[in-house]
């Protein structure tokens, strides 16, 4: 029974993992795989939105408010990149990625300004689950559930709602959308806007257990972007499975060798399924979501 404990205890552990480098990927989602745009800036904007969530809650805001706080934050700001810099450069991939990635240096550099290199977090929620003789901290598995809502929440935005219509077909036909009158500048805006939001939402709801410093986002973009990569054109439902599988993977590894040996099995794993699905593991599903 002791071993059966444990075993739940560690697969619990592992999906907690799993579900945190989902809500870390889905903003990533949506910019990357639905826009075409390559934002390496997407770690900053998680950053972004721990330390908007983090000042807040300095001001006497409770937590559960200042992540929504987090999020019209970051929605602000990524909109107005968009506005200056993004729009400027679609179908421009290579500049693309050197315009964000100034824009991820210049957003540390001015995080390190202003809060320092080292900033308390606001200590984890202190409720914990049993199981048998093992106890798991509460607050990362209220994580699975999280990230459960957040890809539901992405999911109905971009399937069954006017917006959602007109964003896909913004993006995948932008002249015919033009045609029948769809704004696709503002469409483009407000879509590159809620994806840096879902990376504040990521980085404010993570604050008790990833404090914020100014390269916190470093520890989350290179696993998110490959998550993304691998899981191909069907962005949505492949970067659940893909996060999950590869994240949880990762963290059962770590949980009974070392950490070094589970980010080994990410790596080696997410390099065989780019060589066996050069074009992602959903490149040949019928569904786009």
């Amino acid at each position: 029974m002791m071993e059966l404990d444990y075993l739940a205890t560690v697969l619990l552990s592992s999906l907690s993992s799993a579900s945190i480098l989902l809500i870390a990927t889905i903003g990533l989602a949506v910019v990357f795989g639905l826009m075409g745009v390559i934002n390496l800036a997407h770690g900053e904007f998680l950053m972004i939105g721990a330390y908007a969530a983090l000042t807040a809650t300095r001001y006497g805001v409770p937590f559960i408010f200042a992540i929504p706080i987090a999020v019209l934050v970051t929605m602000a700001i990524g909109a107005a990149v968009e506005v200056l810099i993004i729009r400027r450069l679609y179908g421009r991939l290579f500049d693309t990625m050197l315009a964000t990635w100034g824009l991820s240096i210049a957003f540390y550099q001015l995080a390190v300004t202003i809060f320092g290199t080292v900033t308390p977090g606001i200590g984890m929620p202190q409720f914990n689950l049993k199981i048998g003789n093992y106890s798991l901290a509460g607050y990362p598995i209220l994580m699975i559930g999280v990230a459960v809502l957040a890809t539901l929440f992405v999911y109905v935005l971009m399937t069954r709602t006017v917006y959602g219509m007109k964003a896909r077909a913004a993006i995948q036909m932008p002249e015919m959308a033009r045609a029948i009158g769809i704004e696709s500048y503002r469409v483009n805006t407000l879509t590159f806007a809620i994806g840096c939001g879902l990376a504040g939402f990521a980085g404010a709801v993570l604050l008790p257990i990833v404090p914020a410093t100014p390269s916190m986002g470093f520890a989350f973009v290179i696993k998110a972007f490959l998550a993304v990569v691998v899981a191909g054109p069907v962005t949505l439902t492949g970067s659940a499975l893909t996060a999950i599988g590869l994240g949880g993977g990762a963290s059962v590894t770590a949980s009974f060798l070392t950490s070094v040996a589970g980010d080994a099995f990410f790596f080696l794993i997410t390099a065989f399924l780019l060589w066996l699905y050069p074009l992602g593991i959903t490149a040949k599903w019928r569904s786009k979501m």
